[in-house]
């Protein structure tokens, strides 16, 4: 049987172990001292949900799997039948190239062309580096085309803390604006608001409990580091999901089963929020020739281990 995420590469440093997949890139695993900080799946399987899978040249939906480029309408491949949108991006089925393997690091790479509904060529690239008691990733995208063009990057970890039920971690999001989905068709997300007194305001810390979340967090703010953090907790344990500036949107997601675990959250840095391919939000744009890199990262402290 083929596996469909590939050659499995594992990390190591010290008592933190990491495994990135082949086939998508995907980060499958992640634990510090034996503790697993990540929810992971067999590796013969698919990724539930999109389990660790890189989002790019968009995260989330493209509405309809259509979208206008320099006047010219596009048709992406229908990725969600269901709803009849393009999902995620171009990347998570593809075989990337392995550009280096060390001990504790990794970079792959891979070539976005001759895609159905995608008139630019891109490369984009992946690194993931452990230490002690953090994964960083920095992701990296150029334009080998000859016309400007916008894209996102996104991803797609469910995180947990060892064998603690998701419902009883705390999370805490630094965001003031939302855009809660629509329930029906999930595309448009409904229209933008403040948290300010709303159930979405969880900057002062909520526990995960009866949340129902598939929703789009905007308007982070800064830590003093310059870094935007989303916060898991319980005990004196902190999962802490750090992203660097031009991550300017976090989905949460909390389905009720990803592996037969029970519930699970979803903390999925994002560039650009749903749809951005229509309404141009925060997309990145870049001159042909021009390449873009961003960082994100998991930090564990005060770890069980």
């Amino acid at each position: 049987m083929v596996n469909p995420t590939g050659e499995q590469f594992e990390l190591i440093r010290g008592n933190a172990r990491a495994v990135v997949t082949e086939i998508g890139a995907g980060l499958r695993a992640f634990e510090v001292g034996g503790v697993p900080y990540l929810e992971t799946f067999a590796a013969e399987d698919e990724p539930p949900k999109g389990a660790g899978q890189v989002l790019v040249p968009w995260p989330n939906r493209t509405k309809a799997a259509r979208w206008t480029f320099e006047g010219e309408p596009q048709e992406l491949e229908v990725t969600e039948a269901k709803r009849g949108n393009a999902i995620h991006g171009l990347t998570r089925r593809k075989e990337w190239q392995l550009l280096e393997h060390a001990e504790y690091s990794i970079t792959l790479a891979c070539d976005i062309e001759d895609e159905p509904g995608w008139p630019v060529p891109l490369r984009t690239g992946i690194v993931y580096e452990l230490a002690p008691r953090e994964l960083t990733v920095t992701h990296e995208v150029s334009n080998e085309g000859d016309r400007a063009i916008g894209f996102g990057v996104g991803t797609h970890p469910y995180f947990r803390i060892g064998d603690v039920p998701t419902d009883e971690l705390t999370l805490t999001l630094p965001a003031t604006r939302v855009r809660p989905y629509a329930e029906e068709e999930q595309l448009p997300y409904a229209e933008e608001q403040a948290v300010e007194g709303t159930e979405y305001d969880l900057r002062a810390g909520r526990v995960v409990g009866d949340l129902d979340l598939d929703t789009a967090f905007g308007g982070l703010t800064e830590g003093e580091d310059g870094r935007h953090h989303v916060l898991l907790t319980h005990g004196n344990t902190t999962l802490d999901v750090w992203t660097e500036a031009d991550f300017r949107w976090v989905q949460v997601f909390t389905p009720a089963d990803l592996t037969g675990r029970g519930r699970a959250i979803a903390i999925e840095p994002m560039t650009c929020p749903a749809d951005a391919l229509n309404s141009g939000t925060d997309l990145i744009t870049l001159e042909p020739g021009e390449k873009w890199r961003g960082n994100w990262g998991i930090r564990v402290e005060d770890s069980l281990a």
